[in-house]
């Protein structure tokens, strides 16, 4: 079987934590995995939510993904913000750290969209720079996700999972691989999604994202709105035979359902990690 770099644990499964489920959650102490925290959720907040956080912690492992990191922007690094994230890692105990391989923004501005990279060698040497500094702040790994995407650059010089590779080794950080955005990318632009799987570094890997989207017929949209579609197990169970097991999340961040089935939802995964298990053997 094979192992990360980092010899992160392959905490099994688990979901995103949502506020709606709090109660659920803190009421039934559900036999799952792990909970992932939404990093931005607990930086500018009291009260209540990070008080629910500290309890989840005591109970189940956590680790955080990010969404403001902006590591692919031109502006330089928000080391406050960096900051606050570190604090916040080691009040929640989290394993890991995530953010996404993208910018959010320009000149100190957030749009709160996770908007696509040119892939060139510029932007890659910048970003790989920027990777190194944040992995200092943080003293630890920072792990990165390959995103969803609906248009592409003119000027991009290699194909998105070559400069995901490649960002990965030189910068020397971990990668979140979420399945379904190389299903939705895939669709969008007309490329093979196996290839986009075959060419990841497997020891880079630490975590999984599954999530449902949203089909418009010409293109689709990365909503996390709805149950994982078959096509997208089916790549599951590719990335599974070319990376090995690693913690698998379930996201869900709209049309919300009850805990029980976002949790059904994840437990699926169970077939294709058993699977790739007995396939090891």
């Amino acid at each position: 079987m094979k192992d990360n770099r980092w010899s992160f644990p392959d905490l099994g499964l688990g979901v995103g934590l949502r506020t709606t489920h709090f109660s659920h959650i803190l009421s039934n102490r559900p036999d799952i995995g792990f909970f992932e925290i939404l990093t931005e959720n607990y930086l500018d907040t009291g009260g209540r939510p990070l008080h629910v956080v500290d309890q989840i912690a005591e109970q189940y492992p956590v680790v955080m993904h990010g969404v403001s990191m902006s590591i692919g922007s031109t502006d330089p690094i928000d080391l406050e913000y960096v900051t606050r994230v570190k604090a916040l890692a080691e009040r929640t105990g989290a394993l890991w750290v995530s953010d996404h391989i993208c910018w959010t923004g320009v000149l100190g501005r957030n749009t709160h969209d996770l908007l696509p990279l040119p892939y060139t060698e510029e932007v890659l040497r910048r970003t790989v720079t920027k990777i190194r500094k944040v992995q200092d702040i943080l003293e630890r790994p920072l792990v990165l996700e390959n995103p969803s995407t609906y248009l592409e650059f003119g000027a991009s010089e290699m194909p998105e999972w070559e400069f995901v590779a490649r960002l990965a080794e030189e910068s020397d950080c971990g990668l979140l691989f979420d399945v379904n955005n190389v299903y939705v990318s895939a669709f969008n632009h007309g490329y093979d999604p196996h290839v986009y799987i075959d060419a990841i570094p497997a020891d880079r890997v630490c975590q999984y994202h599954l999530a449902g989207h949203t089909n418009k017929g010409t293109h689709i949209i990365d909503t996390h709105s709805d149950h994982v579609i078959d096509p997208v197990w089916d790549l599951f169970g590719s990335t599974l035979r070319h990376v090995g097991l690693r913690a698998t999340l379930l996201e869900w961040d709209a049309d919300i359902p009850p805990f029980d089935v976002v949790h059904a939802e994840v437990l699926k995964a169970a077939v294709w990690r058993d699977q790739e298990v007995a396939n090891a053997a």
